[in-house]
């Protein structure tokens, strides 16, 4: 489907609106995202600081009640450590007060070997609680990665924060974070985000719609311009279109340029129209039916007196290839020695079956070059019978014509002695006497 100027217009204005949208919301959720992987990161340890001061304090506080271990051994230490965290409501409600953060999916302190001590998620006390991807992993980071993690399925990063107990590793404070909970939290400022965009678009495109109407505006005065000048109206003066394109500009120009053109055109119409004349009156008179091909073999001017030999009006083989006027089963193909679109230079005669019956005519095609290049080939039929009837004609018409000459002078040549004949006769005449004049008059 073809689109018109001021669609294509409008869609590469609203293009380029989404271009610099998308690009600007690329770089507002970039820095959306670095922010909030930002403050994830900074309140996860905060998380994992406090709960690992308040299991110091359950401890400390199992220890001031007089909970004591039995032995030194790692299972009696461990023992005492799960008892005393299991006993202390202030870690218990640290730790859940914390998994109420938005973003966090649990909280949990796992002894060196991964057993749970305690965590938020009851079902998980006293199993083995494997490794989760480091939080380090999202949060530092490309934008790229993080954008797919969360268009992604969920997944779940943890902080681990590691402490002892008597100078030797104990245990970790791992404080779980899932994307999808993040994800959450950032839903409200994306769809924000996408409001905007959306009615960008929509301002965007309703405005460029505007702009280029008023930019297209001067090219519909032009089209009418060219419209009319194609109608034959040449003196039309340029046309005035209001809008923030003024007169003086470019297309103003143009406007003012295609009125001269107009006026240029009219005198070279005026020639052509005389010339037109002079030649459909030469050609009219013409016996020779003319066949005038461009280079690329159409029919640019054909002779009334051609119809006799195509047998059809000339105007209905003006525009048409040389193959559509003589095809192939056409009489005059095989003389006419058409290769393709090619005319070869010819001279032949051959018997065609006219309109006014069956003649013999001569065929010629003469090339039209010039500086060298071929331009295109004159077809020229003519009629030999009619032209060896005139010639008889002109010959009888000679012989007349002489007949009458001798005829002339031989007359001229009698009349010349009897005029003096007669005025002899005159002269005697006047000369005799009345008498014998009257004698005369009675003898005869």
């Amino acid at each position: 489907m073809q689109l018109r100027l001021r669609t294509k217009l409008t869609l590469v204005m609203t293009g380029l609106v989404l271009l610099v949208v998308v690009v600007l919301s690329g770089v507002f959720v970039a820095q959306l995202l670095s922010q909030a992987l930002e403050q994830t990161d900074k309140r996860t340890h905060q998380i994992a600081h406090q709960v690992f001061e308040q299991a110091q304090r359950a401890l400390t506080d199992a220890a001031n009640e007089g909970l004591r271990p039995i032995s030194n051994s790692p299972e009696d230490i461990h023992q005492y450590v799960w008892q005393a965290f299991k006993i202390d409501e202030g870690l218990r409600s640290q730790m859940n007060a914390d998994k109420d953060t938005v973003y966090v999916y649990e909280v949990a302190i796992t002894d060196r070997d991964g057993q749970v001590l305690i965590s938020t998620d009851e079902s998980m006390q006293g199993k083995y609680l494997p490794r989760r991807a480091p939080l380090s992993q999202l949060t530092q980071r490309g934008f790229i990665h993080q954008a797919k993690v969360f268009a992604g399925p969920p997944k779940i990063y943890e902080l681990d924060f590691p402490f002892s107990k008597g100078g030797q590793p104990f245990g970790e404070v791992r404080v779980a974070v899932s994307s999808s909970l993040l994800l959450n939290e950032l839903l409200p400022n994306l769809r924000q985000l996408g409001t905007i965009v959306l009615l960008a678009l929509i301002i965007s495109t309703g405005l460029a719609a505007i702009v280029s109407g008023a930019a297209l505006a001067p090219l519909r005065g032009i089209s009418d311009q060219l419209d009319r000048i194609s109608a034959g109206q040449f003196d039309m003066p340029a046309p005035e279109v209001k809008g923030f394109v003024s007169g003086t500009d470019e297309l103003g120009a143009v406007s003012r340029k295609i009125t001269q053109v107009g006026q240029q055109l009219r005198g070279v119409h005026e020639i052509f129209s005389t010339m037109r004349e002079n030649m459909n009156s030469v050609m009219a008179g013409m016996e020779d039916g003319l066949i005038l091909f461009t280079r690329e073999a159409r029919a640019v001017m054909v002779s009334p007196a051609a119809e006799k030999f195509l047998g059809a009006p000339a105007s209905t083989f003006l525009g048409k290839r040389i193959n559509d006027i003589f095809p192939p089963d056409h009489p005059l193909y095989e003389v006419l020695q058409i290769h393709g679109d090619e005319l070869s230079e010819v001279a032949a005669e051959t018997d065609l079956q006219t309109i006014e019956g069956p003649r013999r005519v001569g065929v010629s095609v003469q090339g039209i070059q010039e500086n060298g290049d071929r331009m295109g080939a004159l077809v020229t039929l003519r009629d030999l019978d009619s032209i060896e009837s005139i010639n008889t004609q002109l010959q009888v018409s000679e012989r007349l014509s002489a007949l009458g000459r001798i005829t002339a002078g031989v007359a001229h040549e009698v009349k010349n002695p009897l005029n003096s004949m007669r005025l002899w006769l005159e002269n005697l005449k006047e000369s005799l006497p009345a008498e014998m004049d009257t004698n005369a008059m009675q003898a005869v």
